[in-house]
């Protein structure tokens, strides 16, 4: 049988990629060597006999796995409750308890056993913990986020009750660590990474979960912000109108320039620029209008200013309500280019199966909507952020819906049974790497011999 070749790193037959370490030491190791395998071992201390009770499934990234509940009862993972047939996404070090308890069942304990090729693409720098801890409270970064035009760094929540009170009791905000005046602030991707990989290397710098949920509660910080300047602005400035002209006029965004539904920003308020238009807003937290999109955590000022009853004008660019809008009131006409993985013969074949149904490419996705509102889909390999938060009323910019789309046809064509596809579809044998597949993106016939919209079975039945 013809086969792909996997997105990640090639095994051998004999390679061990993972294990199942027990907690009593009495018992053996899983050695787990095929992409997806059913675990078949003791659950009870009290018991000699060996049941499958979880199926493991090596993710694409290579630092991941996905478990199974493939047992008639409840499995523990990290005091985590899975329930029959549910998933669950492990990392290395995640505790599992074949049980609803830990009173007499065994323990296991998941390691991941890198590679070769993925050791060697590994590059180790040496990071000085102290240089990695946010000077507010002493403690590794947690969401860390950075201040500039002096470049210090803190952690999301320290940062955002920092400016809160700055806010309130000064003309201009300071960084905690150098006084210098901030002017702006964005959180770290690059660096919350090393934060992470640090936290991991030594769990005892960890805080305890009741600290990091205080955390996550002060932060407000969730894209790029522009912090305003103290400075007075000259007198002549107070009384303009936004769309008279002037060479000498500089604000920010229209409610600088007069008041708009109730609302004026003064000297201290905090600006977001928005991703498509480039124009600017204040940062709201006293209104329900939402300003950034939930899917990509970026701004975007559509929904802002419509709520404000205002349009663009020669000074102030601002979006389209149609930016940023709630997902129920989206709509599409075409399929996106992402979708399946960018195999544009997937993608033909997906829109094939939509006119034989006699349906519209919008009627099939508003159907996957409703379903994806009432939790009927996994939303494991959802390429959006805060994917549990999502609902169909959640507003996300247009690069989301289309990954949105993207993953519902996915789930629309992987529920659908072969004899509703097309003849030459229905009869082509699937991809071992399925969706995770590399060589459907360079070889045509490959891409069109095989369904490449099914999951990685790579190693079973070899």
């Amino acid at each position: 049988m013809e086969v792909g070749e996997g997105s990640g790193a090639k095994l051998s037959e004999e390679e061990i990629w993972a294990k199942l370490v027990p907690l009593d030491s009495r018992y053996s190791e899983v050695n787990i060597r095929a992409d997806e395998i059913l675990v078949c071992t003791e659950i009870r201390s009290s018991s000699a006999d060996k049941q499958e009770w979880c199926k493991i499934s090596r993710n694409s990234n290579l630092c991941s796995a996905t478990m199974q509940n493939m047992s008639s009862h409840t499995i523990l993972v990290n005091e985590t409750v899975v329930h029959d047939e549910d998933t669950i996404v492990i990392k290395c070090g995640t505790e599992i308890i074949p049980g609803p308890d830990r009173e007499g069942y065994l323990g296991y304990r998941f390691k991941l056993i890198p590679s070769l090729e993925i050791c060697k693409k590994k590059l180790k720098i040496s990071v000085d913990v102290e240089h990695a801890k946010c000077s507010i409270c002493l403690n590794i970064w947690h969401d860390v986020v950075t201040v500039a035009p002096c470049l210090h760094n803190f952690c999301n929540g320290c940062f955002s009750e920092w400016l809160r009170r700055s806010q309130e009791k000064h003309s201009n905000v300071l960084c905690p660590q150098c006084r210098a005046v901030v002017q702006f602030v964005g959180r770290n991707h690059f660096l919350h990474n090393i934060a992470e990989d640090i936290l991991e290397t030594d769990s005892s710098l960890k805080r305890s979960d009741d600290e990091v949920a205080l955390l996550d509660c002060y932060a407000t910080i969730r894209s790029n912000l522009v912090i305003r300047s103290g400075k007075s602005l000259p007198r002549k400035r107070a009384h303009l109108l936004v769309d008279e002209e002037s060479d000498d006029i500089d604000l920010p965004c229209p409610q600088c320039g007069t008041e708009l539904e109730g609302f004026h920003c003064n000297q201290n308020t905090v600006h977001l620029q928005c991703q498509a238009c480039g124009g600017m807003m204040p940062s709201r937290t006293d209104i329900s209008v939402p300003q950034h999109c939930l899917g990509c955590d970026r701004a975007f000022c559509g929904a802002y200013w419509n709520a404000q009853r205002l349009t663009g004008s020669n000074f102030h660019p601002i979006c389209s309500s149609e930016t940023f809008k709630p997902i129920s009131d989206c709509s599409i006409s075409r399929i996106p280019e992402a979708a399946h993985e960018k195999n544009q013969h997937e993608q033909d074949i997906t829109k094939r199966c939509i006119i034989r149904m006699g349906r519209t490419l919008q009627d099939v996705v508003s159907d996957w909507v409703a379903k994806f509102n009432n939790r009927e889909i996994d939303r494991t390999r959802m390429p959006l952020n805060h994917a549990e938060m999502i609902t169909a009323a959640t507003y996300i910019c247009n690069d989301c819906y289309d990954k949105l789309v993207s993953f519902l046809l996915y789930w629309f064509r992987i529920s659908m049974p072969k004899d509703l596809l097309p003849p030459d579809a229905s009869k082509r044998e699937d991809c071992w790497y399925g969706y995770a597949c590399r060589t459907q993106h360079h070889n045509e016939d490959h891409a069109r011999k095989r369904n490449h919209v099914c999951r990685p079975t790579r190693g079973i039945n070899m």
